[in-house]
């Protein structure tokens, strides 16, 4: 059984963890950390998980995260990188759902975040979580950055298109001029008493945010320049807040080239994707639902080409607190310890 610590178990990506590894049949939860709520029953908190979590949440000086197998953060940004270095000290695996360990450029992490990087050492070796992406490198890491929600949904989104590149192929796209429009739910900003996401005030509306530059930018366009293998990547990213709880619906635009005119644009992702177990490329000409995904680890992809023009449309949803969070962290945590990809990640989303 693989020994599992949480810190901040209370937000919403730890109660997520907490749901998911409750059903994780190689897994024990060893230690749930809370400042706060040190003391306190797990399931007085969440009812949902009486019966299967009976662990009471702990100060992080109590919990022995040393003794554990692989630690989870799922905590603001900041937390991780200042106990890392100590628990990987003690044979302890870490990963992270904040940002400590997903800019490689400490520069730009400080730009973004507005605090200097704690542990640069660590945070050179530290994987980026995206299995679809780095699956290898994740199976061998002792420290892994999983993607952000939005980044998820746009890094695969457009990797089948700058794939081909970087193997070598013409360019099918022009990599300079992307948008992602890209749309949340209110559950994206965590769990705390904020006036943009009260009901009354995320209810009934729809509203852009952070058009002149979003944390999430700097992430998205590092993994796409990883993988099509240069630099040459521009990228337009606008985020929207949605009344919804959960859901992430990102739709891309990208132009195509003149080597990208003829290409079969369904074969190419279905092809791409064709052994992925959590990625559904869907038929020619769906819309993918964000309550599709409600619930589940999967991502949802159709691919459009309007009037079989120059312009491409990729419509990509997930749920933001699975695949886009805790979800994608179980993945990860799989890979890392040898197991089938999908131990205790079958759920089938809710529906209605």
């Amino acid at each position: 059984m693989i020994k599992v610590g949480i810190v901040g178990g209370t937000g919403y990506t730890g109660v997520e963890l907490l749901r998911l590894l409750a059903q994780h049949p190689e897994v024990k939860i060893q230690a749930i950390t809370s400042r706060t709520e040190a003391g306190m029953s797990v399931a007085e908190m969440f009812p949902s998980l009486r019966g299967r979590i009976d662990l009471k949440f702990t100060s992080p000086a109590e919990a022995k995260l040393q003794e554990c197998d692989v630690v989870f953060f799922a905590t603001p940004h900041g937390v991780a990188m200042a106990q890392a270095k100590e628990l990987l000290a003690a044979g302890v695996k870490v990963l992270d759902l904040a940002a400590d360990f997903r800019l490689k450029d400490t520069a730009e992490f400080t730009k973004w975040y507005g605090m200097e990087h704690a542990c640069p050492e660590i945070l050179a070796e530290a994987v980026y979580g995206l299995p679809e992406i780095n699956r290898e490198a994740i199976k061998k890491a002792r420290v892994v950055g999983l993607a952000g929600c939005y980044p998820t949904s746009v890094q695969l989104g457009l990797a089948p298109l700058l794939a081909s590149a970087s193997t070598g192929g013409k360019a099918l796209i022009d990599g300079t001029h992307i948008i992602s429009d890209s749309k949340s739910g209110t559950s994206g900003a965590g769990r705390k008493a904020e006036i943009g996401t009260l009901h009354a005030e995320s209810s009934d509306n729809f509203k852009a945010y952070g058009v002149k530059g979003h944390r999430h930018l700097p992430e998205i366009v590092q993994g796409l320049k990883a993988i099509a293998g240069h630099d040459q990547i521009g990228l337009t990213f606008v985020p929207h807040l949605t009344p919804l709880v959960r859901g992430i619906h990102s739709t891309l635009y990208v132009r195509l080239t003149e080597a990208g005119l003829g290409v079969d644009y369904q074969k190419l992702y279905e092809d791409f994707y064709q052994n992925e177990p959590f990625v559904d490329v869907m038929p020619a000409g769906s819309h993918p639902e964000t309550r599709s995904v409600r619930g589940s680890n999967g991502l949802r992809i159709a691919v459009h080409r309007p009037g079989n023009g120059d312009t491409l449309v990729i419509l990509v949803v997930e749920d933001n607190l699975v695949k886009g969070a805790s979800g994608q962290g179980v993945q990860c945590m799989n890979l890392m310890f040898g197991l089938p990809e999908t131990t205790g990640l079958t759920q089938i989303a809710l529906s209605p």
